[in-house]
């Protein structure tokens, strides 16, 4: 095993984390992250690289992935698994956040073309005599075209 001078107790590891000791508690729990060691009085010890996988599954949260489903997407340190089993495991726990990744992004996408409808709109508010106030329902729909504001721009109106 690892030699214990090379580990980081459990409190600074979470400190080099930025997260606190229940979490590591509440993930090694689920089975989401494992301690390389223990002392004899229970103490638990961590690698560096352990912040590694403790930043995969904030990266994976992040993505609306819930605690559940990232492990079993980390389920890849299973004994007893041969080689070739071992590395379609990882390959698969990479295109399922590759394929997360590519629809946040779409949906990151589609969010920019909503905000960039609302500001090609807003440049057409500048001129206009009328102002967003509850006499003029703010403005919804607009009093010009009579035309449903984009959604970006009525949430600020």
């Amino acid at each position: 095993m690892t030699d214990r001078e090379e580990l980081l107790k459990i409190g600074e590891f979470a400190r080099l984390a930025g997260t606190n000791l229940r979490t590591l508690r509440y993930y090694e729990e689920l089975g989401l992250m494992h301690p390389a060691s223990r002392s004899e009085g229970g103490f638990r010890y961590y690698r560096r690289t352990d912040l590694n996988r403790l930043n995969m599954i904030r990266n994976l949260q992040e993505l609306g992935l819930q605690l559940e489903r990232i492990g079993e997407l980390l389920e890849t340190r299973t004994k007893g698994l041969s080689r070739g089993e071992f590395v379609n495991r990882v390959r698969r726990a990479l295109a399922e956040q590759d394929r997360l990744i590519a629809d946040r992004v779409e949906q990151l996408q589609a969010q920019r073309a909503k905000l960039a409808e609302a500001s090609c709109k807003l440049g057409l508010c500048e001129g206009c005599e009328h102002f967003p106030n509850p006499e003029n329902n703010f403005c919804e729909p607009c009093q010009n075209s009579g035309e449903v504001l984009p959604e970006h721009l009525s949430a600020l109106f």
